[in-house]
């Protein structure tokens, strides 16, 4: 298995199931809103979107989405499991943001959480839902999505092998609601790894593994 990271919340997986190799799911697309540019004519055969915002949801980057999944529910990938649990983008139950969806992906005996734009601590049930988490992905950079310091409650909870941090400022980015990576880094306590261009895992080998905080460096296409 292997994942990108093209800023934002933008994902790539790119996982060897048992019905297919080489699938490519893809997770909240960023459309050019914020001066950083997307990349484009990519191919998948899943897209995931959290939530309706432009920097979550552009299709446009797709020569071939494949299927686009944007709401709660089981879903069944060329042999992915995918579910998505409804959360809230903000801690007024929606009020203010609206709905965020969850995606738990599970393929090759690797559990993957992408929380979106979640804006909560989730619950206690939820927590039961998501439990079990290899590799998190988790918005940081606070503004529209949870604090720092409610990020390092959130994996705390989960205790995740794997932490990806996302949605915060990088180079480039205009938006001036996002925060950067320190203020999470200092909450966390542990985020000495240098920027990783990819990651890669096989089956069952984040066994035994204690919790690492790994820094992704934003790919072009």
């Amino acid at each position: 298995m292997e994942i990108r990271w093209f800023g934002q919340s933008f994902f790539e997986i790119t996982a060897d199931s048992e019905a297919k190799k080489g699938l490519k799911i893809f997770i909240d697309p960023f459309g050019n809103v914020f001066g950083i540019n997307p990349p484009s004519n990519l191919e998948g055969d899943a897209v995931l979107i959290t939530h309706s915002h432009p920097d979550h949801s552009n299709l446009g980057a797709f020569k071939s989405p494949g299927v686009v999944i944007n709401t709660p529910g089981e879903y069944s990938v060329g042999g992915a499991d995918i579910k998505g649990m409804l959360t809230f983008h903000d801690n007024k139950s929606g009020a203010e943001r609206g709905t965020n969806v969850v995606y738990i992906i599970e393929v090759e005996d690797v559990r993957i959480v992408h929380l979106g734009d979640i804006g909560h601590v989730p619950s206690e049930a939820q927590i039961q839902k998501i439990d079990g988490v290899d590799v998190l992905m988790i918005p940081v950079g606070s503004g529209p999505t949870v604090s720092p310091r409610d990020a390092v409650a959130i994996i705390k909870q989960l205790e995740p092998k794997v932490v990806i941090p996302m949605h915060y400022k990088i180079p480039g980015h205009t938006g001036t609601y996002l925060g950067d990576l320190d203020a999470f880094c200092k909450e966390m306590g542990i985020c000495a790894t240098e920027p990783q261009k990819k990651l890669s895992f096989k089956a069952g080998g984040l066994a035994g593994k204690e919790m690492e905080v790994v820094i992704m460096e934003p790919q072009k296409n």
